[in-house]
């Protein structure tokens, strides 16, 4: 990473890499990860987002949650843009397990290998698993 890149106003800007492993319902794991990736992109910290395991249903399209007393906040994925939260990761391999494609969740992502998702993971500042 360039000197241009770690500097911004005088101060550090660190990568954070937010891992979503856990189902969106049933916890508060899912959308507590969501607020926390918010505040990060809000104080202008370079933040990525990893969904890997059953997280990748955080991101699937028509989430039916008729059954729980959580609402479906899975269009608010759609809002990360304009927090310029743009690098989202999908593990290969999870979404493959359970049958989804790209064309089943509600945002652009990058599939990567569980490799690559190793590695992107070292080369980040802070990893936070939710």
């Amino acid at each position: 990473m360039s000197d241009d890149e770690m500097m911004q106003e005088g101060g550090t800007i660190k990568k954070f890499c937010y891992v979503n492993r856990k189902a969106p319902y049933g916890t508060v794991y899912a959308l507590e990860s969501l607020e926390v990736v918010l505040i990060g992109a809000a104080f202008e910290q370079d933040v990525s987002l990893i969904f890997m395991d059953d997280g990748i249903y955080q991101l699937k399209k028509n989430q039916d949650t008729s059954d729980s007393d959580m609402k479906n906040f899975s269009p608010t994925y759609r809002a990360l843009e304009m927090y310029d939260v743009e690098k989202l990761y999908v593990e290969k391999e999870s979404m493959e397990a359970r049958g989804l494609t790209e064309d089943d969740l509600v945002v652009p992502v990058e599939v990567k290998t569980s490799k690559e998702i190793s590695e992107l993971m070292d080369e980040q500042d802070v990893v936070l698993s939710f």
